[in-house]
């Protein structure tokens, strides 16, 4: 089974992921990863203030699952609209 025919669901909002490429020069590789794109999913709202607080920086994460090698984890973004330009949805 291939990304394409499952649907794959962000654990903290139930939400559907969304398809998205990195950019050719990051360090997150060519493949697709899954991300989770929703403004009101608990992990993105919750992360602003818990970095705000434990490091003082005024950044965020999206829950993001990499289903060729099944890691999971932290997407940093710096606003809102921060990587939904690689959705490739």
């Amino acid at each position: 089974m291939n990304i394409e025919e499952k649907k794959y669901y962000c654990p903290y909002c139930d939400k559907p992921l969304s398809k998205w490429l990195a950019a050719p020069d990051s360090s997150w590789g060519p493949e697709p990863q899954l991300v989770c794109f929703n403004d009101e999913c608990p992990y993105y709202v919750q992360g602003w203030e818990w970095m705000q607080r434990q490091f003082q920086q005024k950044v965020s994460y999206r829950y993001r699952y990499h289903p060729i090698t099944g890691e999971a984890g932290p997407l940093p973004v710096y606003s809102p609209d921060a990587l939904k330009s690689g959705i490739i949805e």
